[in-house]
């Protein structure tokens, strides 16, 4: 497969990812920071402001890949204020030219309905939450985005993406041009990607630092809790020797939807599944052979043997 990937890095995308989190609740019981950080969050807003939120929640899903589409066409010295301000004081009708490559299908009133209704709460969202931990996780976003940048010229694509993303392999089908791979610390410890007209934007999970070395490594826990089930253990069997889709797995192990999922995500988020891209609506899942050798190093670092 030949496509170009260039990897990423601003404050704009993690004030999106969290404040995405925030008000869609989405994917947030798989989450690293779980509904103790919304609790927390919320608390930090007027019910006026909150109300506001919420109403943002019921806006349609897709105006995110319009608002990363965006980011991604943004000046890259832009900081947040900048961007924002850009956002509102540029003509809707240049908007639109620069989303269309990505996002075809974007008209004029999506980018009104967009700028109008996200912009305002996004400088809110800076100022009374993202600002407060900016210090704490940019460095981190940086140093890992100039790490995959000095890979970039040592490793095949599709391993880096792979080695990014602890598993996610692309397909040839998916005949890309472009992907660009952005760290983020609000989604760990998940991958998310959007699908853009010959272009793919995945998010990868970064980790932050443990603080007590005493206590068990997040990875550990990951590990441990994924393979704490009979049935998870079977299913990484099952998919040891070829790669299978959801749909595959839900006629030959017999067991629903939700189920199946529900263990996958657990596994994938322990690093011990691939998931492969077939297409925009097709994955396919094998074993990942580095995250159950993986299991060892951390066990073996924890109890010091």
């Amino acid at each position: 497969m030949t496509y170009e990937v260039k990897v990423d890095v601003s404050p704009v995308y993690e004030l999106l990812s969290s404040f995405m989190v925030y008000t869609t609740r989405k994917w947030v019981d798989n989450l690293d920071i779980g509904l103790e950080w919304i609790e927390e969050t919320h608390a930090r807003f007027t019910p006026e402001l909150d109300k506001s939120f919420e109403e943002a929640s019921a806006l349609p899903f897709s105006d995110y890949d319009i608002l990363y589409a965006l980011a991604i066409e943004r000046n890259p010295a832009d900081d947040i204020h900048e961007f924002l301000n850009n956002l509102t004081e540029t003509a809707v009708e240049i908007l639109c030219r620069k989303v269309n490559p990505y996002v075809p299908a974007a008209n004029n009133e999506d980018l009104e309905r967009v700028v109008h209704s996200y912009v305002p709460l996004l400088r809110i969202w800076n100022d009374s939450y993202f600002n407060d931990v900016r210090a704490q996780f940019l460095p981190l976003l940086e140093e890992d985005a100039s790490e995959k940048n000095v890979l970039l010229h040592k490793m095949d694509a599709d391993a880096l993406i792979e080695y990014a993303t602890c598993g996610l392999i692309l397909e040839p089908a998916l005949e890309l041009e472009k992907v660009i791979i952005i760290p983020s610390v609000h989604m760990r410890p998940i991958n998310t990607y959007c699908f853009y007209h010959n272009t793919l934007l995945i998010q990868y999970p970064i980790d932050i630092p443990e603080i007590d070395e005493d206590e068990p490594s997040t990875c550990l826990i990951r590990l441990t809790r994924a393979l704490s089930k009979p049935d998870r253990l079977r299913l990484l069997r099952y998919v040891a020797n070829d790669p299978k889709s959801l749909q595959q797995m839900m006629v030959d192990l017999n067991q629903t939807r939700d189920k199946l999922m529900h263990d996958l995500m657990l596994l994938r988020v322990a690093g011990l599944l691939r998931i492969h891209l077939v297409d925009q609506d097709t994955e396919k899942f094998t074993i990942r052979p580095d995250g159950v050798s993986e299991l060892q190093i951390f066990l073996e670092s924890y109890i010091r043997l």
